[in-house]
Parts: structure tokens; C-alpha cells; sequence
């Protein structure tokens, strides 16, 4: 049955460390999952959009999974973004995710040439598909337009579901429409729909949304966490301003050198900070101008921080 044994919950995005040479890191990177996990995130993705993955070569994704599952990373709490622009190195990232016993496979869609129609899309995964022919292969497709240019329409999505019946587990909806995801939700209720959009979260739950993997948890992951379990409850307004303010902070800042500039801080380890080129760290003016911001947004990083529990 198409959306067997699919992931759920609140998975995190994760942000992916570099030593000082430049490289992944890997310690750091299995030690800030296992704090995750400790904290109650229930699985990781490594080396998606706020991991910077499409900074990473092929070797460098292969090997930073390898290394998670080396270190005592659960396979099964590990969703690897294996998305690249050409199919041959998808193919590659997905059989080796699958080989790892990873949880699944998030595969963006070709994303270099912005004019191809849904025949050339739907080409695209049902190759991938074919290729890796593995029936533990659990896909999750990455809608992210803003930043992919690369839409995924639902027709197409509905010919995967027919032609390769039980491959395509999900969706992760990083579109920030909530109208988009509620169709989504309507149209494929057999697919467990995420949303990357963290306000989005308990509307999305209510709708019959599987979860969100996201970036904020990376830094907040008790807030995140607390939004995902209250959305049943309706009790959920203060954490929703909380995750809603710490957005409206980072206007103007980049994204992923500000969530590496905090996690640094949490940590007390500036080595975090570091990002690969053509991304850039914030400048010490910058970095603390946001920092005010963010303290007057009134996120708690003692109550709601990544740094709590040891690792």
C-alpha cells in the first residue's frame, strides 16, 4: 500500500558542521544528533537545504551518512536529502541512503533547468526509481519552489503513485502556502505530508499532516517539539508567537550563517559558525545586531535550546 510504514513526528533538518580544514565535520555533526534525539526530535535529515547539501560533493554526502550510522546514529531515524541536479549522482546518494538503512531518501527535483514540463520531471524520479529497483526505497519527494524553481505538480505526483505503488511514502512541503499543503493533504491522504514551514505545523497536523522537518530544530528543538505534540490540544499559542517571532528576527540576515551563528553560541563552539563557500559567516556588526533582535523575539535558548543536554 502506497505510504506504508512512513516516517512521522518532528524531524530536523540538520545543519551540517565544518572542520577547520573546510571539510564536514563529523564528530560535531554526530554529536548534535545525538542531542537532538536526546531531546525528543524524533530523526534527522542530513545535508538538505539547511544543511547546505548542494555545497557537498557526492563523496562528501556518502560519507557524512556512513559516519552517522558508524557513530551509533539509528539508520532508521535518518532521512538523507540525496537530491542533486544530475540523476546519475541521485542515484548514487539514494542507493547508498538505502544500502545504510536509512528511513528514507528526500529527493528534490532537478532543479538546473527551470523549463522542464511534467513529463521530464516525472522522468527524472521514475528513473530514479527504476534504477535503484530496491523495495526498501522509501521516497519522499522535496517540494521547495522558492528556492528549487522546480515546482512538483500533483499530476505528477499522482503518476508516480500509480506507477510505482508503495515507493513514494511522502512529501515535504517546504512551499510556506498552507493552502498548497491542505491540498496536498486532500488530494494524497495515502502520503505522509510534512511541512517545513514550522507556523504551519499545527494547522497541518489538524489537516492530517504527518509532521515537519525543519531547520528551527536545530536550535529549538523543545519548542518545536512542544508545537508539534500541543497542536492536538489547541494549546499551542504561546510557542506558535515564540516560533513566529524568532522568524520575523532574521529579516534581512542570512538564514543558514545565522542558524549556524547560534548554534555556535549554544554550544560555546565557534567552529560552528563556519560555513562553506559561496555562503558566507555573519560579520561580528551583523552578528550582533540579530543577536539583540533575537533576544527581544523571547525565545528562551536555557528552556528551549539545543545546548541543554549534553552530549
Amino acid at each position: 500500500m502506497t505510504g506504508r510504514n512512513a516516517i512521522r513526528g518532528m524531524w530536523c533538518a540538520t545543519l551540517t558542521p565544518l572542520a577547520a580544514s573546510g571539510a564536514p565535520d563529523h564528530r560535531r555533526l554526530a554529536e548534535h544528533s545525538r542531542r537532538l534525539l536526546a531531546i525528543g526530535v524524533d530523526g534527522i535529515v542530513p545535508f538538505g537545504t539547511t544543511g547546505e547539501g548542494q555545497s557537498f560533493s557526492v563523496a562528501e554526502r556518502r560519507a557524512g551518512v556512513a559516519a552517522l550510522v558508524d557513530a551509533g546514529i539509528p539508520a532508521d531515524r535518518i532521512v538523507a536529502a540525496t537530491g542533486c541536479a544530475a540523476l546519475p549522482d541521485t542515484i548514487e546518494l539514494t542507493r547508498a541512503a538505502v544500502e545504510s538503512g536509512c528511513a528514507g531518501a528526500l529527493v528534490l527535483p532537478p532543479f538546473f533547468f527551470k523549463d522542464v514540463g511534467e513529463d521530464g520531471l516525472y522522468a527524472y524520479y521514475a528513473q530514479l526509481i527504476e534504477a535503484i529497483a530496491d523495495p526498501r526505497l522509501a521516497l519522499y519527494l522535496y517540494h521547495i519552489p522558492q528556492v528549487s524553481a522546480v515546482a512538483i505538480p500533483h499530476d505528477t505526483i499522482a503518476r508516480l503513485l500509480r506507477d510505482f505503488p508503495g515507493v513514494v511514502r511522502g512529501i515535504k512541503d517546504s512551499g510556506g502556502d498552507l493552502a498548497h499543503t491542505k491540498r496536498l493533504l486532500a488530494r494524497f491522504p495515502e502520503l505522509a505530508v510534512f511541512v517545513g514551514h514550522e507556523p504551519h505545523l499545527p494547522a497541518a497536523l489538524a489537516a492530517g499532516g504527518a509532521g515537519t522537518i525543519c531547520g528551527i530544530a536545530n536550535l529549538y528543538p523543545r519548542l518545536v517539539r512542544r508545537l508539534h505534540d500541543a497542536a492536538g490540544t489547541g494549546n499551542f499559542a504561546a510557542d506558535l508567537a515564540r516560533v513566529e517571532a524568532f522568524i520575523a528576527s532574521l529579516a534581512g540576515v542570512p538564514l543558514f550563517a545565522a542558524f549556524k551563528a547560534l548554534l555556535a553560541a549554544l554550544y560555546a563552539d565557534p567552529q560552528w559558525a563556519a560555513v562553506r563557500a559561496p555562503l558566507m559567516p555573519l560579520d561580528p556588526q551583523a552578528l550582533r545586531a540579530w543577536m539583540a533582535a533575537l533576544a527581544a523575539a523571547g525565545v528562551d535558548p536555557q528552556r528551549d535550546g539545543a545546548k541543554v543536554v549534553s552530549g
